[in-house]
């Protein structure tokens, strides 16, 4: 048996594809389009390439796309003055400060200062709450990425086992949320847990969210399982994920590939959360199910 892979970077260009059309339409209706603003401090390299990637998709899909590139010394109070400023802009729907931020500024005093309605990366503590209670807010854009990628390829989750390997904010606990929301049986396990691989065994569903190299191995998935590689680890051989890609392709139904599985879906979720911000924000009901 060898797995299918999950083409993410084929689901994300349908995602941006929709979210394209349905700006398109926002923009007559609200007299602007929606805005996107992104804040860059200092000039990490990997941000960079982050930023304008985002800046690249945000401009693709018929948005405005609002970049800040501020120095590396900037004082935490006047990033927290730009992002007031952000939060009072009408034509600033999405407010995304990328991180990590330099080591003298308080990154959670600077996320929380972002209004939870402009906060289309979920981190948010209001919309992390909105979410552990199941109420409408916003979800981090990775975890839900995942959540769509699962639902195309299974359908309906209601009864299934999964397993999340990580238990960060950004990435394992919302997940774990989503797919308890999604009425899935989920384990939380990370890289301390005590015999992973009985836990995997029963699992589904395995998210892999853990932030080491091939940390996850084939022989300890169950047979015909799905999963989901959300790690993203630099070696000597390149860009590798969490999960042991060729041991799982023997035994799991379906893996996602790293590059080109979950990362795409980032960012075609955090253009879909800014279209759902902007449509809020202007006051213009979105079709439930549209997107």
């Amino acid at each position: 048996m060898t797995a299918e892979i999950i083409d993410g970077k084929a689901f994300a260009a349908g995602l941006r594809a929709r979210v394209g059309e349905l700006a398109a339409a926002f923009t007559p209706q609200a007299g602007r389009a929606p805005g996107l603003a992104v804040v860059l401090v200092g000039e990490d390299p990997a941000s960079a390439v982050y930023v304008r990637s985002k800046g690249k998709a945000t401009r693709e899909a018929g948005m405005e796309s609002f970049e800040h590139r501020l120095p590396a010394d900037t004082a935490q109070d006047d990033l927290i003055a730009l992002v007031d400023r952000l939060n009072d802009d009408a034509a600033v729907d999405g407010i995304l400060v990328q991180l990590p931020l330099p080591k003298h500024i308080d990154e959670q005093a600077v996320l929380t200062r972002i209004s939870p309605d402009k906060d289309v990366d979920g981190f948010h503590p209001v919309n992390a709450g909105r979410l552990a209670t199941g109420l409408p807010g916003f979800v981090p854009c990775t975890p839900l990425g995942c959540l769509m990628l699962l639902e195309d390829r299974l359908g309906d989750l209601s009864g299934l086992d999964a397993v999340v390997v990580g238990r960060s904010n950004i990435v394992g606990k919302p997940m774990a949320a989503l797919l308890t929301k999604a009425n899935c049986t989920v384990t939380i396990a990370h890289s301390r847990t005590r015999d992973l691989p009985r836990h995997l065994r029963h699992a589904d569903i395995v998210v892999a969210a853990v932030g080491i190299p091939h940390f996850v191995k084939g022989e300890w998935l169950k047979q015909g399982a799905v999963v989901i590689d959300v790690g993203i680890n630099r070696t000597e051989s390149g860009l590798v994920g969490d999960v042991d890609f060729a041991g799982a392709m023997q035994v799991a139904s379906a893996v996602t590939p790293v590059p080109g599985g979950v990362g795409p879906m980032t960012i075609a979720v955090l253009l879909r959360n800014t279209l759902v911000a902007a449509h809020r924000n202007a006051g213009i009901p979105l079709e439930k199910g549209a997107i």
